[in-house]
């Protein structure tokens, strides 16, 4: 009987929370759509905060001069920004110890995403060029660098317990582990918005809170004390979770959508049930979470800007300023994120049309507002 009586509710959770698992993933190979070739906005960003991931991993060696270092790097995707952080950190360690005269320590780095990535092509094209061009920056002496990939769900235990030194992730924890529930009443919208009901705003902020203490807990299990962590979230400054800096992105995608449900190319039932498992803390929502859960000290956080197009007033070598069509980087750019999830609930056969729409829809916006993405980094100790 009490079989009986529990409600299906742990069901239905558990499918939603496989469904995204299964599409969740940033478009593989190495073609023109790819993430791999249209991720420059993520490189920009790792770069952006390389002082801080760099002070992070100083601290860390130089407290104990370990003789291996296990870096986990979560929600790697694949391209080249899988190894690119990898590299700056290996190059930090390894500048320090010849400066100190000691032994390069043995490396294990530890590639996580969810099952659906690309890791043929990091491990199949970029890995083995990776490593020769490191070796040649670094020099003679460099320890061994051991790579592994780890699929599966960063809301879960991935790692043995104190095995990890440092764990990095960047434009990953912004991705919830399922869709909110409750959202059926937002209607048009495919994620929080200007016209969306608060039950729909407390739905998402609800689910970023159980699945931010879900991944600290389980990253409290996994690293070493005095372990350091570095974790950059697509966020906003604002406190108002339905504000342009976290949503207008999204909502300008909703647009090019409805367009098409009105000319009767899509379902209109198909639009509502469409919602993006996806929310943008404000620094004040990242630091409760991490103060609530305990196991963590904060030793820094920063809010940073990024231009929608990267290439934005960028100069070339003669100093002249670089064209660049912005509507169609950041359509490729958001094509290469998004179109899993397109393509498992719309199908294929929208793709095209929608991110012609979409590039439109950027180009005229972004020619008469100011459209920046806002990142919020947070560095981290394993307390003692």
């Amino acid at each position: 009987a009490k079989h009986k009586d529990r409600p299906p509710c742990n069901i239905s959770k558990r499918k939603r929370n496989m469904e995204v698992i299964q599409v969740l993933h940033m478009k593989g190979g190495l073609g023109k759509t790819s993430y791999a070739t249209n991720s420059c906005v993520q490189k920009k960003v790792i770069s952006m905060t390389k002082p801080i991931t760099e002070e992070a991993i100083t601290k860390l060696y130089c407290s104990s001069f370990p003789t291996s270092l296990a870096i986990a790097d979560l929600g790697c995707s694949s391209g080249p920004n899988t190894l690119f952080l990898v590299s700056e950190l290996i190059k930090t360690v390894e500048n320090i110890r010849q400066k100190l005269g000691l032994g390069s320590p043995e490396y294990h780095v530890l590639l996580n995403d969810l099952p659906g990535n690309d890791f043929n092509t990091i491990f199949r094209c970029l890995l083995p060029d990776f490593q020769t061009k490191l070796k040649k920056q670094v020099g003679p002496g460099l320890g061994p660098c051991l790579f592994s990939a780890f699929p599966g769900s960063f809301y879960g235990r991935l790692f043995p317990k104190n095995s990890l030194h440092f764990v990095h992730s960047s434009y990953s924890l912004q991705w919830l582990s399922q869709v909110p529930e409750g959202l059926k009443n937002n209607k048009r919208n495919i994620y929080m918005a200007s016209t969306s009901p608060p039950n729909v705003l407390k739905a998402y902020y609800e689910q970023f809170q159980r699945d931010f203490l879900c991944f600290l807990k389980c990253r409290s299990e996994e690293v070493v004390s005095g372990g350091r962590m570095v974790l950059t979230f697509l966020g906003r400054r604002s406190e108002d979770p339905s504000s342009k800096e976290g949503c207008y992105i999204w909502e300008l995608l909703a647009m090019a959508l409805d367009q098409m449900v009105s000319e009767g190319l899509i379902e209109e039932e198909k639009l509502e049930s469409f919602n993006i498992p996806q929310y943008t803390p404000s620094p004040t929502e990242v630091k409760s979470e991490v103060l609530q859960e305990g196991s963590f000290s904060i030793d820094r956080m920063d809010v940073t800007e990024v231009n929608w197009n990267v290439y934005h007033n960028e100069l070339n070598l003669q100093g002249d300023a670089i064209y660049q069509d912005g509507g169609y980087n950041v359509a490729q750019c958001m094509r290469a994120v998004a179109e899993p999830l397109l393509v498992s609930h719309f199908g294929e056969g929208i793709i095209e049309e929608v991110f012609c729409r979409y590039r439109e829809i950027i180009t005229d916006r972004m020619s008469r507002e100011k459209t920046e993405f806002v990142n919020v980094i947070v560095a981290l100790t394993k307390k003692s």
